[in-house]
């Protein structure tokens, strides 16, 4: 059985719903009320990926609050992938998207130094104040290095699932591009060492 260990961050403004939409994921339970994330939170969650594979995740639930961005480009780092989240009744939260997306593809790469999958999230799409529409967020992810963007409801369990399969199959449909990337590097690093070598025991 093959097992895959990925870390994925969980990003966006205070309150946009990331603690919930991670408690709804992991343990399959909805709270109308959660108390704001301070620094950082942490869940795990064992998928049965198929007949020969086994997905452990490690999520990591980043607070919203501006007093914690420097912290949180910390924990950006070692990352596979990214649920970026904002309130479809909130513009300044989808605003501040852009910003965010910045600071994680300048935190988390990929070997390649591709940026790390990221889906973005918009949330509370059951609520009758929505004023972010779906056509500024389809361009907005277009346009960012988004792989996909989907709309959520953590009260309805609208999509939560599904935003986190549809991130898993990404980040494993680039894991063989970059095992190999990561392979070829090891060689060509084995070869230089080689050749010094020689170098050395000539002289």
């Amino acid at each position: 059985m093959k097992e895959h260990m990925m870390k994925i961050v969980i990003v966006g403004d205070a309150a946009v719903g990331k603690t919930s939409f991670i408690h709804r994921y992991v343990s399959e339970q909805f709270s109308p009320t959660y108390k704001p994330t301070v620094g950082v939170d942490f869940l795990m969650k064992v998928l049965q990926w198929s007949d020969k594979e086994t997905v452990r995740l490690q999520i990591w639930d980043l607070s919203g609050e501006d007093r914690f961005i420097p912290v949180n480009r910390v924990f950006y780092r070692g990352a596979l992938g990214c649920v970026l989240m904002f309130d479809v009744t909130n513009p300044s939260s989808f605003l501040r998207c852009l910003q965010r997306k910045q600071d994680l593809d300048n935190e988390a790469t990929l070997p390649s130094g591709a940026p790390i999958p990221c889906i973005l999230l918009a949330n509370k799409c059951d609520l009758p104040e929505r004023v972010v529409t779906a056509d500024s967020i389809a361009e907005f992810s277009k346009n960012n290095g988004f792989f996909t963007w989907m709309e959520t409801s953590v009260r309805d369990n609208r999509n939560v699932d599904e935003a986190m399969r549809r991130l898993v199959q990404e980040i494993l449909s680039v894991q063989p591009s970059e095992d190999q990337l990561l392979s070829s590097q090891e060689d060509s690093v084995d070869l230089q060492s080689h050749d010094a070598t020689k170098r050395q025991s000539c002289c």
